[in-house]
């Protein structure tokens, strides 16, 4: 959607440059979630430090002489940290923010530490696993995911990462939720694609959009005579492009699952009215196309 809404050629322009930012806006996101899941890997290492610092002083406290390791031992986070699988891949990805960066490390420090959750957590000197993972699950949804400042920095970092952030954090807690002691370590590297089709249904879906544009919007034209074209949003006239496509180009995916992605879509960029604006559309272009036995639907796309 993004990449369409910017692009301003024609059908028979050379649209090379924008397939390859398309698909590394996508790879992009794995740095983002290897991003954050590291930053709790160095919250952790920062309290390490602090605690061997604390340690350290000539007039240490009974507590900073004998501190409750509980937080530096708990064990989710440090199946990350000795992650073979997850460092490769923070290395091959160029993942270097935090040490770069570290004061965003101090300030997820701080604020955990001066969270309920830690000082709960940290109540008693044993835990379980599943004790563990609860609190590196809170952490994640209560600290992390809803930092302003993070949220800045990440905003400075890529264009596309604030778009992404709502699904890179839902993927990081399922993650999370299902992780277990006897894990192997590619459960914190997980493919980014399902499969090679769903890499393919993305490239092709904008390549046949542009393709197909001319056509596409004549439909859409045909169908929003009565509709002053200032008031139909641009950001609408991409999505029903795209949905359109999908449902004259895409056998395989049943109408009803295109038009109610399409309007979550809408309800998420575009405006209040732009839902029951689309769905009328394109509820109107199907029923055309039942009527008249046009409607190309094959497998789970008949459903």
């Amino acid at each position: 959607m993004q990449v369409l809404y910017a692009f301003s050629g024609s059908e028979s322009d050379d649209f090379t440059k924008d397939q390859k930012f398309l698909i590394k806006s996508i790879d992009n996101m794995y740095s983002l979630y290897v991003l954050l899941v590291s930053l709790m890997v160095e919250v952790r290492e920062k309290a390490e430090l602090q605690m061997d610092k604390d340690q350290k002083k000539h007039f240490a406290t009974v507590e900073e002489k004998t501190p409750n390791t509980k937080f530096i031992n708990n064990e989710v986070l440090l199946s990350i940290a000795n992650n073979p699988a997850f460092l490769l891949k923070q290395d091959v990805l160029k993942v270097n923010n935090w040490k770069l960066d570290g004061e965003y490390v101090d300030i997820m420090y701080k604020e955990l530490i001066a969270s309920d959750l830690y000082k709960n957590y940290m109540s008693t000197e044993l835990s379980t696993f599943k004790d563990d993972r609860e609190f590196v699950l809170t952490f994640f949804k209560e600290i992390i995911a809803p930092n302003d400042k993070l949220y800045d920095y990440l905003e400075d970092q890529n264009l596309t990462w604030l778009d992404d952030l709502p699904i890179v954090n839902t993927a990081i807690l399922k993650i999370l939720k299902k992780v277990k002691q006897d894990s192997p370590d590619v459960h914190f590297t997980p493919k980014l694609y399902k499969d090679t089709e769903d890499k393919e249904y993305t490239i092709n879906l904008f390549k046949k959009t542009l393709l197909n544009q001319g056509n596409l919007k004549a439909v859409i034209g045909s169908k929003t005579k009565n509709w002053d074209a200032d008031r139909i949003a641009a950001l609408d006239t991409v999505l029903l492009t795209m949905a359109l496509c999908e449902v004259e180009k895409f056998p395989s995916i049943p109408t009803k699952v295109t038009i109610n992605e399409y309007l979550e879509i809408s309800k998420e960029y575009s405006t209040p009215k732009s839902s029951i604006f689309i769905n009328g559309i394109l509820d109107k272009i199907v029923k055309e196309h039942q009527a008249a036995g046009t409607l190309n639907k094959i497998g789970r796309g008949l459903m």
